[in-house]
């Protein structure tokens, strides 16, 4: 039984024998590859090249292109501050314009003020283009109904909306 226990006894010291060298060895290449660190060169910047051929531009076409920027964000929103119907369920007189000089089309929406329920969607209206009539999609009461007519603006080649604008208007039922 002596010699079994000292056979063990030998194995075990050489398994942890081998075990701290394979730890020494991998701390080794720890050690070698985090503090083996290649220099970089720094470039400290570039510098703008020499003109080739612009030209400065004219004191026209600059604000040419200031106007034509300031035209683009401009928009104007037309409509008749108080719409009357004969009936609730009548045509009536609306007027919503979308002057030709805005550039975009539009959709305007209304909503009762006290509800916010919306009673009329006027489908796109294109630069140029204006309603003078319309019917309300739902009936009202007789009375003065205050709402709000949102214009939502959108961009003619993509047809996402660009924006939108809100104005005040009475819509009036007289029977």
């Amino acid at each position: 039984m002596d010699k079994s226990n000292e056979e063990k006894k030998k194995k075990k010291r050489l398994l942890l024998l081998l075990l701290l060298l394979l730890a020494v060895a991998a701390g080794g290449l720890y050690y070698y590859f985090s503090n083996n660190t290649e220099p970089v060169q720094v470039v400290s910047g570039d510098y703008l090249p020499e003109a080739k051929g612009a030209k400065k531009m004219t004191d026209a076409e600059l604000k040419a292109a200031e106007q034509k920027a300031v035209d683009e964000s401009k928009f104007n929103m037309v409509i008749k501050s108080v719409a009357v119907f004969e009936t609730g369920e009548s045509e009536g007189s609306l007027y919503i314009q979308n002057p030709v000089e805005n550039g975009y089309p539009i959709n305007v929406v209304i909503h009762l003020d006290n509800s916010d329920e919306q009673i009329y969607s006027s489908g796109a209206i294109q630069p140029g283009y204006e309603i003078t009539s319309a019917k309300l999609d739902k009936k009202l009461e007789k009375g003065d109904h205050p709402a709000t007519a949102t214009f939502n603006i959108y961009d003619s080649k993509t047809k996402k909306k660009r924006g939108q604008v809100q104005a005040g208007i009475t819509i009036q039922v007289n029977n």
